[in-house]
């Protein structure tokens, strides 16, 4: 691919199926994580995503390719073995995949290589969204996005570039299928993100993480909680979602 393309703008989307049950590797990685199957998966698509590196580079491609690696989703929780656990993990963040408010369902890793333009080893604490790969894109290729219709995605270049200090979204809407269940607001005088959940998930069996006993959180009907008032969290001291706020708390 790279080399019929190699003097002419291209686009590569590749999507791995790692990180995704069922796993599926090469028994030549079984065993080479910490982390069961799920690491030993991790640990492939690792080393197959570097051949695409590799043959960018190959083909003299490094210096005028932007590469951006990324997920759709959070872990999924609820897909174990035993105690081993083949969707993943989330870290301090609460919830997982199908969740469309909490933040482990929703926060993914965003990467972006592009030598000789991009500073290296930079880390980007504002909110990006894979909506913004479109005009992005869109941007690089010289083109302009359409002006009939509202494009929610926004360029990342100037952010990347550090040509600007904040992502043009101040707001962010996340929603479970065509359910809105939470909203996030970046305030930026302050620094601080807030995050306000209308409707978040009924964990099953109750105090667990995640939908264990359905294998999969629904989006609405029975299996969620309408919150009026919504669930209010301060995201930049709070990023675990563990302590609601309240008019009580919030004047303290």
């Amino acid at each position: 691919f790279f080399f019929r393309n190699k003097h002419r703008p291209f686009l590569l989307f590749f999507s791995f199926l790692h990180s995704h049950t069922p796993l599926l590797f090469f028994e030549r990685f079984l065993g080479k994580s910490r982390h069961f199957f799920f690491g030993d998966n991790v640990e492939e698509m690792d080393c197959f995503f570097c051949q695409v590196l590799d043959a960018i580079d190959k083909e003299g491609l490094k210096d005028t390719t932007l590469v951006y690696f990324a997920s759709d989703h959070g872990g999924w929780l609820e897909r174990q073995e035993g105690e081993r656990q083949l969707g993943g993990w989330n870290g301090i963040y609460k919830g997982g995949k199908a969740m469309g408010g909490w933040e482990g369902g929703i926060r993914v890793p965003g990467i972006f290589s592009w030598p000789g333009v991009l500073p290296a080893g930079r880390v980007i604490d504002e909110p990006t969204s894979l909506m913004d790969i479109y005009p992005t894109v869109v941007h690089l290729a010289g083109g302009a996005v359409p002006q009939d219709r509202v494009i929610d995605g926004r360029d990342l270049l100037p952010l990347l570039r550090g040509t600007v200090a904040h992502s043009d979204h101040e707001f962010l809407f996340h929603y479970c299928g065509v359910h809105l269940h939470a909203a996030r607001w970046h305030q930026r005088d302050t620094g601080a993100v807030w995050k306000a959940h209308y409707v978040t998930p009924i964990f099953s069996p109750p105090g667990a993480g995640a939908c264990y006993d359905t294998g999969v959180c629904p989006c609405f009907g029975e299996g969620v909680t309408n919150h009026e008032p919504p669930l209010l969290f301060e995201l930049s001291q709070d990023p675990s979602e563990a302590k609601p706020l309240s008019a009580d708390t919030e004047l303290l």
